[in-house]
């Protein structure tokens, strides 16, 4: 009898471990998702924002820039420089490509409403703000598609150090088709043949201290 009990929890343990092995265990690694600003130099570039069916703050236009003072003049080449300072990996060019990659997976994300994708790269109040949006659409039984045919331009156009807190604002100029769909399918805004040229202005903040090199959205503004 007590031969048979081993044979038997001998099997168990090792259909416990051949489960373990195929369907994985929650080990905290899927909140760990790649991010865009670790990306390799070769990574390709992309994405865009919705314009049908706003982002959360597309439909807020940026603020005009504010005029410099003769004691204290703007100068982004020295806030750049700044941020370089605190923080010695910071770069300029693989900040952009960091940014581009940001961009798609966000909007991407959005569109599909993958908040587990959106989680880690948003601050927040931010990531609050899109989480919604995407329930509301969940709700009203709409779905968003978005096809990104280019980034026409992406450049860094303010910086600043905020205490130990970079923050980099990027102007995004992209060409995308957006439509929204309801739950039969039908479109009920936008056009899935048009191309259209949407601005986006992003803010990222990174605390310069951390060890995690990773930038979130903090920000996200629209110019007309």
């Amino acid at each position: 009898m007590f031969v048979e009990i081993l044979i038997f929890a001998m099997i168990a343990a090792f259909l416990v471990y051949r489960l373990r092995s195929v369907l994985g265990r929650r080990t905290g690694e899927e909140r760990q998702r790649p991010n865009p600003f670790t990306a390799r130099p070769d990574a390709p570039r992309a994405g865009a924002p919705d314009n049908v069916v706003p982002m959360p703050g597309r439909d807020r236009p940026a603020p005009a820039a504010a005029a410099a003072s003769p004691d204290e003049p703007v100068s982004l080449h020295a806030a750049l420089a700044q941020i370089a300072a605190a923080d010695s990996s910071f770069d300029e060019k693989h900040f952009l490509q960091g940014a581009r990659g940001a961009f798609q997976m966000i909007v991407e994300a959005f569109a599909k409403g993958d908040t587990a994708t959106l989680r880690p790269l948003l601050a927040d109040d931010v990531y609050d703000n899109f989480a919604r949006a995407v329930r509301d659409r969940q709700a009203a039984g709409e779905t968003l598609e978005t096809r990104i045919e280019r980034i026409a331009d992406a450049d860094v156009v303010e910086a600043r150090m905020d205490g130990r807190t970079a923050l980099v604002t990027v102007k995004f100029v992209s060409e995308q088709m957006n439509v929204v769909r309801d739950r039969n399918g039908a479109v009920v805004d936008g056009d899935p043949n048009a191309v259209v040229e949407a601005v986006d202005v992003w803010t990222f903040a990174r605390n310069t201290r951390a060890s995690n090199p990773n930038w979130a959205l903090v920000e996200t503004r629209t110019t007309h």
